[in-house]
């Protein structure tokens, strides 16, 4: 009963104070036992806490140590059904505040514990799961336990991603590819994942190509030459020409991207994984169903598809074209661009020229529709000798001028069927191409195709009257145009050119004529037919040379006189009796040439006021144009 309550001797009890009443052995017993229910914690660590409490504002937690840590409940937010007894992780970022309170963190625990899964991820080669934030320019922005993540748009999947948006918000699996310790960043890669799958779908279907198969894929990339085909792991390439029979100048004429097709396998290479893919071969050649009506002969109907240097294609049907060469546009014998005929895009009717259905090729003309100029009826009659025309001037060649003067016929005026006057070395001196001129036909040749033309033929010859005008002997008043080794070109009254030797371009002070000079000279020679006229300055006051000027005067006289000079004495004698003496004869004979080259003189300046009225009237003409 000693022991009992009422027996307890409480002031002893209080004399010895608390504690008082255990021995040492029995102290340090209980001080061991103290200290295994408190944990040793570190700064800076990870640590796992129960929850003990939740206010407003904070939530308690117990990570066995002394007191107690609190937390904001805001770091709670992703766990909206916590409650006490929960086992979280907690950063300790201080084991004793000001206040003596141990400062806990969850987030930065959720950081730190982030960073250890993803280094861990990235040396194990393991696949974590992220959500994407957002995207970003380049790709998108996942969230790995809290830390952000770059995941590059070419690491998204094997095929292009042309929206990035689709993915906000939703799960993804990944790799850890690359992280930059310096600035934490994080590349992941989903594609590295696919990769892996298709590489066996890869091999499969790679083992499994054959040249003719056919199999189902879809357009990944578009190009102007064609499009890629994913086969399933592997790409393909549809060439536009592989595409349809018809002409198209680019694929998304016919196809889109992402679309499902069918195509055929025209051939692959083992080591560089190249697939040809075709889908036209997946339908009949439509030359099959060309119609056998259409035959050499027949007219055709068709669109221009194309238009070449060479010529433009008529697509009768999808697949089935024709050439139409340049040649065959017109009956013009001139050769021109084929876009000066015809445009892409044009309705054109055409004849069947040559066509092999086995070869698939067809010649086609246009010019056939209408009658050959050549053949009809009235080109004896229109084209006859002496008839004139105005033509186009449509070649310029050293020796002439080609003359268009329809489509179909032309002729050709030689360089000497020009011009009276002027001796000209190259038509282009003359006219210009796609000048119009007026001709005269001197030659006709119907099987041959050629028209002989002239344009000097239109004006009455004028040397007829320079015989009489620039006869030999006469002073006439001539400008140097040109100088050479050879001599001087010079330029007469009426246009006429004449040539003056080397030796006879001495003047009378001993000095030489020079281009541009204006000066009297004589005639020495004169040549009808040669249309060449001989002339001196230096005979205009030296008297040797005006001796051999009338010598040449005297060869060059007319065939009647020199008749005349061997006729019998007797018929001299009465040719004296009748026509008076010698004196009188020579001064008949001055005044009948005075007359003729008068008549000769007012002859060419009315046709030389006729030809400045038509110039005058051509360029007033111009001028109101």
């Amino acid at each position: 009963m000693s022991n009992s309550p009422e027996n307890f001797d409480w002031d002893k009890f209080e004399a010895q104070g608390f504690g008082g009443g255990y021995s040492k052995e029995e102290k340090a017993e209980m001080e061991k036992m103290y200290d295994d229910t408190l944990t040793t914690v570190q700064e800076q660590e990870v640590v796992k806490g129960i929850v003990v409490g939740i206010t407003d504002r904070d939530v308690i937690l117990n990570i066995g140590f002394k007191s107690d840590g609190l937390v904001p409940v805001s770091e709670f937010r992703d766990l909206p059904e916590l409650k006490i007894g929960d086992e979280v992780e907690v950063f300790i970022e201080d084991q004793e505040d000001p206040n003596g309170q141990l400062i806990l963190s969850r987030k930065k625990a959720k950081i730190v514990s982030a960073w250890a899964k993803i280094y861990d991820a990235l040396e194990n080669d393991q696949i974590l799961e992220g959500v994407v934030k957002r995207r970003t320019k380049g790709g998108l922005i996942m969230d790995l336990y809290g830390v952000e993540a770059f995941l590059p748009g070419s690491q998204i999947d094997v095929k292009p991603i042309r929206d990035f948006d689709v993915f906000v918000g939703k799960k993804m699996e990944v790799k850890v590819v690359k992280i930059n310790a310096a600035f934490d960043n994080v590349v992941v890669s989903h594609k590295v994942l696919i990769e892996k799958d298709l590489e066996q779908q890869r091999s499969a279907i790679l083992n499994n190509l054959e040249r003719g198969q056919v199999l189902e894929g879809v357009i990944k990339n578009m190009t102007n030459f064609g499009v890629f085909i994913d086969l399933g792991g592997v790409d393909g390439l549809l060439h536009i020409t592989d595409i349809s029979w018809g002409r198209i100048n680019h694929p998304e004429e016919v196809l889109q991207l992402d679309q499902k097709v069918n195509v055929v396998v025209l051939d692959f290479d083992d080591d560089k994984k190249r697939i040809s893919l075709g889908m036209k071969q997946l339908t009949p050649h439509p030359w099959d169903a060309l119609p056998a009506e259409i035959e050499v002969g027949s007219r055709v109907k068709g669109k221009i598809v194309n238009v070449a240097d060479y010529g433009a294609f008529l697509e009768l049907m999808p697949g089935v074209e024709g050439l139409i060469h340049v040649s065959e546009m017109s009956w013009s014998q001139h050769l021109r661009n084929p876009q000066d005929f015809i445009k892409q895009g044009d309705e054109v009717e055409a004849v069947v020229l040559t066509l092999d259905r086995n070869e698939r090729k067809m010649s086609l003309g246009i010019k056939q529709l209408t009658e050959d100029p050549w053949t009809k009826e009235d080109v004896l009659t229109k084209y006859g000798v002496g008839t004139k025309h105005t033509g186009i001037v449509r070649n310029l060649t050293n020796f002439g001028l080609f003359l268009e003067l329809e489509e179909g016929v032309d002729g050709l005026v030689h360089v000497s069927d020009l011009t009276w006057t002027k001796k000209i070395k190259h038509p282009s001196e003359f006219v210009k191409v796609g000048d119009n001129l007026d001709v005269i036909v001197l030659e006709l040749d119907v099987p041959n195709r050629r028209l002989a033309l002239g344009h000097k033929q239109l004006e009455e010859n004028p040397w007829d009257t320079f015989e009489s005008v620039f006869n030999v002997g006469s002073v006439h008043k001539a400008t140097v145009l040109e100088k050479s080794d050879r001599g001087a070109v010079l330029e007469l009254p009426y246009g006429i050119e004449g040539f003056a030797f080397p030796k006879s371009l001495a003047k009378e002070d001993g000095s030489q004529v020079e281009v541009g000079d204006s000066l009297d000279f004589r005639v020495t020679e004169f040549s009808k037919e040669d249309r060449k006229i001989i002339l001196s300055h230096t005979a205009t006051f030296s008297e040797a040379d005006n001796a051999r000027v009338a010598k040449a005067t005297k060869k060059a006289a007319p065939a009647g006189e020199k008749k005349e000079a061997k006729a019998p004495k007797v018929q001299k004698e009465a040719d004296r009796s009748t026509l008076g003496d010698l004196d009188a004869l020579s001064a008949l004979k001055e005044k009948m040439m005075g007359s003729e080259k008068e008549a000769g003189v007012k002859k060419l300046e009315a046709a030389a006021k006729k030809a400045k009225g038509s110039d005058e009237e051509a360029s007033e003409e111009e001028s109101n144009a």
